[in-house]
């Protein structure tokens, strides 16, 4: 079978992890979440006391990239320095920072090189940003994930919520809608509909709706 290369893009919490997981699970395919590649990055400047409320100190970040490594485990848990970061790089204190550091074209170009270097074997599904339009323009299958705010908000609040986060609706709102802005008003790789990406809408079909309608679209593709 040819080397398969499938993207999901899509704004914040609209659910393209889980889709993406779910379709990486169904054909033995690796997953990476780019999006959390920007999130360790973000953790890592939080942790180095290079990005806080008050000051986001980018060329010091930019001087510590060579020896940043951000991977994933076999079991696709994302990894700084070797450490599994799962859990923190969703916290809602990386959530609030991390478009910031996404939007910079230096760390945009080091996560896109860091992403084609996990994609050139192929046989993966990656979700994010850009995947489809920048990363991988010439992806085997492209998909565009849209929601409501409403939806969005709502999803994002439990997945908090769950994780024990002390959260309001109305923060998880104001995040979502921040981040938003930011991803599609950037001028490097703002967030776009793919050429030849098939649309799918996470308001009424749910997970497992969205995962029928992608296999067969899948399917079509590896006959």
């Amino acid at each position: 079978m040819e080397s398969i290369i499938i993207t999901i893009d899509g704004a914040s919490s609209t659910g393209k992890s889980s889709l993406a997981k779910a379709i990486a699970k169904h054909y033995g395919f690796k997953h990476i979440d780019s999006g959390a590649m920007y999130r360790a990055l973000t953790l890592y400047a939080q942790d180095h006391n290079l990005l806080n409320d008050h000051k986001f100190d980018v060329d010091t970040l930019i001087d510590h990239l060579p020896t940043i490594d951000i991977d994933f485990t076999n079991a696709d848990e994302i990894t700084l320095n070797g450490k599994i970061i799962e859990d923190q790089v969703r916290s809602m204190e990386v959530s609030n920072k991390v478009s910031l550091v996404a939007k910079e074209p230096l760390f945009r170009q080091f996560m896109v090189a860091k992403q084609r270097q996990l994609g050139e074997k192929g046989n993966v599904v990656m979700d994010g940003r850009d995947i489809g339009s920048v990363v991988f323009p010439n992806a085997t299958i492209k998909f565009f994930l849209e929601a409501s705010m409403e939806v969005r908000t709502n999803r994002r609040y439990e997945e908090l919520i769950e994780k024990g986060e002390q959260v309001s609706v109305e923060e998880v709102h104001a995040n979502i809608a921040k981040r938003d802005h930011i991803d599609s008003s950037r001028d490097d790789s703002p967030l776009i509909i793919p050429e030849n990406a098939i649309v799918l809408s996470n308001d009424k079909e749910g997970l497992t709706g969205l995962f029928n309608i992608a296999t067969a679209e899948i399917d079509i593709h590896l006959r």
